[in-house]
């Protein structure tokens, strides 16, 4: 790997990173081995240190890196919005993913930028236990959000049926967050009078299949009151949204999006990234692990923006698109890293920010 690229990252971060020369280097070896290798493992990325020093030594030297380095959060999501040009309003996607280490849970609270183009991550917590996560959890991850960026800047949060509870939605409201989460067919909610019904139960008159149904309900026991737009999916079973939008049919269509952060998870995982080849699992080494693979992320982009420009990508004869961005700019900067290390070089330093402002 070269000196050049080598510099060029360190250079391009040093100014919003606050680390020493010797971390920073070690923050652009393992970026770079992250991304030609194809692995989070840190036996791997210390084959990539160029020098003399033993594989040993360089293997301790990440190991170090990651007991003792904590990125911020705020400026890498920053570093994120610059780079990929995303500070339009945007829809958020809100979800967890998990592993196993040994005995061990790896849970990671994750809030997303999801676009037609790009799915990268924004903000995220390490839960300390396994299963869903708290009302107060999310609170907390969103109030992140909102000391960076204003609740303006969200087009539409959506969010899988895990992430429900009046304290939660409550909160959305009060701040002007328009959401469209799913909603589970068993869920209690109470109409004009008071009265309490499964959505089942209110849908259960409603056969059609291809036709959006909308009802106006009330959370049990408050004055919150929600829109519901519904349609029949594959087995009969009901997709259901709530939503605080005025077009509860246009949030309905919008949710599908919610998708993308699945794809983003496997780009981090068996698609790009192998993520779960990682043996770390103390909550802060795991937020440092996330996000460098925010900031690999954010460098395939600007790759595949880079090589793609304006074109679109060609669909197949089943309408789908024969690669997804990730990949085009996955392989196109791993061939770069190698081959090209200008080209690569190029894609990071010419949309990364110089200095943020702090407020």
């Amino acid at each position: 790997m070269t000196t050049s690229l080598r510099t060029a990252l360190m250079s391009c971060l040093a100014p919003h990173l606050g680390l020493s020369k010797s971390r920073l280097e070690t923050l652009a070896v393992f970026l770079m081995a992250l991304i030609h290798g194809r692995t989070v493992n840190l036996t791997h990325a210390a084959s990539q240190f160029h020098g003399t020093a033993r594989h040993a030594s360089n293997y301790r030297r990440l190991q170090r890196f990651f007991q003792y380095v904590r990125l911020d959060q705020g400026v890498i999501a920053l570093i994120v919005v610059r780079m990929l040009n995303l500070s339009r309003p945007k829809c958020l996607a809100l979800d967890r993913t998990n592993w196993k280490v040994g005995s061990k849970d790896v849970n990671i609270l994750m809030l997303a930028i999801v676009t037609r183009r790009f799915r990268v991550p924004l903000l995220w917590s390490v839960l300390t236990h396994s299963g869903n996560s708290s009302s107060a959890q999310r609170i907390a991850l969103m109030r992140r959000y909102l000391a960076l960026f204003d609740a303006a800047s969200i087009e539409l949060l959506l969010a899988d049926r895990e992430f429900i509870g009046a304290e939660w939605i409550k909160f959305l409201i009060e701040n002007d967050i328009p959401f469209a989460i799913r909603a589970k067919e068993d869920q209690r909610m109470a109409l004009a009078d008071g009265r309490l019904w499964s959505l089942k139960s209110l849908l259960r008159t409603k056969r059609a299949r291809h036709t959006t149904q909308t009802l106006d309900v009330f959370l049990p026991g408050t004055l919150i009151r929600l829109r519901l737009a519904a349609r029949r999916i594959k087995d009969g079973e009901w997709l259901i949204i709530m939503t605080n939008s005025s077009e509860p049919k246009r949030a309905l269509q919008a949710y599908k999006r919610r998708w993308a952060v699945e794809c983003l998870f496997a780009d981090t995982k068996t698609r790009g990234f192998n993520l779960e080849d990682t043996r770390l699992t103390n909550p802060a080494k795991v937020e440092t692990l996330t996000a460098l693979v925010t900031l690999a992320l954010t460098w395939v982009y600007r790759t595949a923006s880079t090589e793609m420009r304006m074109a679109a990508i060609k669909r197949k004869s089943h309408g789908r698109r024969e690669k997804s961005w990730f990949r085009i700019g996955f392989d196109a900067l791993r061939n770069h890293i190698i081959h090209q290390p200008k080209n690569a070089e190029l894609a990071w330093t010419t949309a990364c920010p110089k200095r943020f402002r702090q407020t």
